[in-house]
C-alpha cells in the first residue's frame, strides 16, 4: 500500500535531536534520551512515515550511567552511522566521562560497551566516513586565543582510528557558525556531495531562536565557507503564536533514487506558548540548488505534512491502549529515571510490583549532593517507571493495589516535567486512614535555564485529599490541553472526580525550556525511611488524541 503523506511529527513526544541513516531499503533513526534509562531509542522504517521502535542502544548498566537528579543530564545529541556492515553510534554522556562510541552489526543489538574517546572535547560529537575509508569526528569546543583564554564555541574536526578508537593527528577548527559570535553552534553533521564537504550545524540555542545553518569546503579540514542563504531552516521569525517552534538540530538522509530528506527537532505548542511535549522529531524534503540544500522548498518552514516519496510501506502495528504487564520484560515504551542500580520492580502473574524505595519523588526532599553524582554508581535509585506523553490530550489510568503503612509511604501516578515540576496522584495514610491526595510540585529556578540543577525553592501544594478504602484502587488522569482532571474508584467505568482542571502550565514553566518533555508513570516511595512495602499495578492504560 502506497503511503500518501508524511505527517509531522514522525516521532511524537520527547524524542529530540534525531539522527538518521539508510542501509539499503531500510532507514534507522535515533534520538537523545537525557537521564532516561534505557538510553538512545532506535527506530526502523522503510517509508519515512511510519516508525517502529526496535530497541534501545544503551540498555545495560555497563553502557549508561545517569542519575535521577535532573532530567537535563545523561545522553545528548547522538549520531547514527553505518559503514562496511557495522553500525556506529557516537554521543555525549554529560553524567559520565563525556564522548563515546558503541557499535553493533545488528541495529536491534546487542551494542558494545562504550569506547570512551580521549581528548574529544565538547558536546554533540558526530561521525563521518570519507570515500578513502578514513573516519572523522566533528564536535564542539571553546576556541582558545593566543593568550590562553577561551572564546566563542566553534566546530572542530579530527581523524579517528576506529580500530583503536583513538583520535589521531591535530584537531582543527573548521567553522564558528553563520552569525558572528552566534549562540551555541553545535550538532555538527558532515556530508559529501559533488566534490564538496558540507557541514550542517545548529545554532541560536535549542529554544525559540534555534536554527539550522550550513557551510562547505573542498578539503575536509579547511575552514568552511558559510552559505549566503543561511539559516537554511528556522521558525524564529514566525513569532510565538506559530504552532511549531524551536526548529533545529537536523540530519540529512539520501534515498536510493537520489532524493534527500531532513529530520529535525521541533516543538508543538499547547494552549499558548507551552511545550509540554518537549522537542519532537519532524521531517521535511530537501532539494539542492546551485550547490546548496533547500529544506521544505516553496515554504521554507516545517509543514504538518508532505507528499510521501515512493517507498515500500512500513508494516503498521496498532498501538495498544492497555499494558497488562504480561511476560517477564517491560515493553519498549517504558523507561526509568536514572540508571536503575537497585532492583526495585518485578513482573509476575501479569502484575508490575514496585518497591517503596527511600528516595522521594520530590527533589527538595532528596538531599542529594549533585557534585557527587557525576560518576557515582551508588547514587540511590528512584522507584519510578514511566513513558512519554505523545498527544496534546490524553487519558492515563492504572489499577493499583497498595496500602500505606506509615505517613512516609506513598505510591500512585505522576505527571513529571523537568523532574521538579509534577502532579502526583498518590495514596498514603493519615491517622490510621488510607487517603488519596493530589500534590502539585513546582520550583522557582535560578541560574542557567537549561541546566537548573534544582537551584531555587521547590514548593509542594496539596490541591485535594480524600479518605479512601484500602486495597485495589483505580487512578485516572484526563488531560485536555492544559486542563488536567483526576479521578479514582473501584470500577473504571464509574470513577469519582477528586480534582477538576488543574492547570498544567503550573508544572510546565518556560524557564525550564523545551529540553525535556512530559513523562507519565507509576511510582512508589517511602520518603527517606526504609520500607519492605510494595505497590502492585495490574494494568496501565494510555490513550491519546490531538487537539
Amino acid at each position: 500500500m502506497k503511503i500518501k503523506q508524511l505527517n509531522n511529527p514522525i516521532l511524537p513526544g520527547f524524542y529530540p535531536d534525531p539522527s538518521i541513516c539508510r542501509v539499503g531499503d531500510d532507514f534507522y533513526m535515533i534520538t537523545s534520551s537525557f537521564s532516561l534509562f534505557p538510553g538512545v531509542p532506535i527506530f526502523h522504517s522503510t517509508d519515512l512515515a511510519n516508525w517502529e521502535q526496535i530497541g534501545n542502544i544503551l540498555d545495560r548498566k555497563s553502557q549508561l550511567h545517569t542519575t535521577a537528579d535532573h532530567m537535563t543530564a545523561g545522553i545528548m545529541a547522538p549520531t547514527l552511522r553505518h559503514h562496511n556492515g557495522t553500525f556506529y553510534m557516537i554521543t555525549t554522556n554529560v553524567s559520565d566521562k563525556w564522548n563515546f562510541i558503541v557499535t553493533a552489526t545488528d541495529p536491534k543489538g546487542p551494542w558494545s560497551d562504550p569506547y570512551w574517546i580521549e581528548g574529544c572535547p565538547g558536546i554533540d560529537a558526530s561521525l563521518f566516513f570519507d570515500d578513502d575509508g578514513k573516519a572523522y569526528i566533528t564536535g564542539t569546543r571553546g576556541e582558545v586565543s593566543h593568550d590562553g583564554t577561551h572564546g566563542s564555541q566553534v566546530i572542530w574536526i579530527g581523524e579517528i582510528d576506529l580500530v583503536n578508537m583513538q583520535l589521531v593527528g591535530e584537531k582543527k577548527t573548521i567553522w564558528g557558525g553563520a552569525l558572528t559570535n552566534c549562540a551555541s553552534p553545535e550538532a555538527p553533521h558532515l556530508y559529501k556531495k559533488d566534490g564538496y564537504y558540507y557541514l550542517m550545524i545548529a545554532e541560536g540555542g535549542t529554544e525559540h531562536f534555534h536554527a539550522v545553518t550550513i557551510a562547505r569546503a573542498k578539503n575536509i579540514s579547511d575552514y568552511y565557507e558559510g552559505y549566503a542563504g543561511n539559516p537554511i531552516l528556522t521558525h524564529r521569525h514566525l513569532g510565538k503564536q506559530y504552532p511549531i517552534c524551536n526548529v533545529g538540530h537536523a540530519d540529512f538522509v539520501e534515498l536510493k533514487n537520489g532524493e534527500w530528506y531532513a529530520v529535525m527537532l521541533a516543538s508543538r505548542l499547547i494552549d499558548g506558548y507551552h511545550k509540554n511535549l518537549g522537542r519532537e522529531t519532524f521531517i521535511a524534503p530537501v532539494v539542492w540548488e546551485d550547490g546548496w540544500p533547500v529544506i521544505s522548498p516553496g515554504t521554507g518552514k516545517v509543514e504538518w505534512s508532505y507528499p510521501a516519496p515512493e517507498l515500500p510501506a512500513t508494516a503498521q502495528k496498532p498501538r495498544a491502549v492497555r499494558d497488562d504487564f504480561e511476560g517477564g520484560k517491560l515493553g519498549m515504551a517504558w523507561v526509568y529515571f536514572g540508571t536503575p542500580y537497585e532492583d526495585f520492580h518485578t513482573l509476575s502473574d501479569s502484575k508490575l510490583s514496585l518497591k517503596l524505595l527511600p528516595r522521594s519523588m520530590s527533589p527538595e526532599l532528596r538531599k542529594i549532593d549533585l557534585s557527587a553524582t557525576k560518576t557515582d554508581k551508588s547514587a540511590p535509585s528512584l522507584s519510578f517507571i514511566g513513558r512519554r506523553q505523545l498527544h496534546a490530550n490524553f487519558r492515563i489510568s492504572a489499577n493499583m493495589s497498595f496500602d500505606a503503612l506509615s505517613v512516609n509511604e506513598t505510591a500512585g501516578l505522576v505527571v513529571m516535567q523537568a523532574s521538579n515540576h509534577q502532579f502526583r496522584f498518590e495514596r498514603s495514610v493519615e491517622k490510621g486512614q488510607q487517603i488519596l491526595r493530589l500534590i502539585q510540585c513546582t520550583s522557582e529556578l535560578t541560574g542557567y535555564p537549561h541546566q537548573p540543577h534544582f537551584k531555587g525553592v521547590t514548593t509542594e501544594t496539596e490541591l485535594a485529599k480524600t479518605v479512601v478504602d484500602g486495597g485495589i484502587i483505580i487512578l485516572s488522569i484526563i488531560a485536555e490541553g492544559q486542563d488536567y482532571s483526576f479521578y479514582y474508584g473501584k470500577v473504571d467505568e464509574s470513577l469519582t472526580l477528586l480534582y477538576e482542571r488543574a492547570d498544567a502550565r503550573n508544572i510546565n514553566p518556560e524557564i525550564v525550556g523545551g529540553m525535556v518533555g512530559t513523562m507519565l508513570g507509576m511510582f512508589a516511595s517511602s520518603n527517606g525511611q526504609e520500607s519492605t512495602n510494595n505497590a502492585e499495578f495490574d494494568w496501565f492504560d494510555y490513550n491519546g488524541t490531538e487537539q
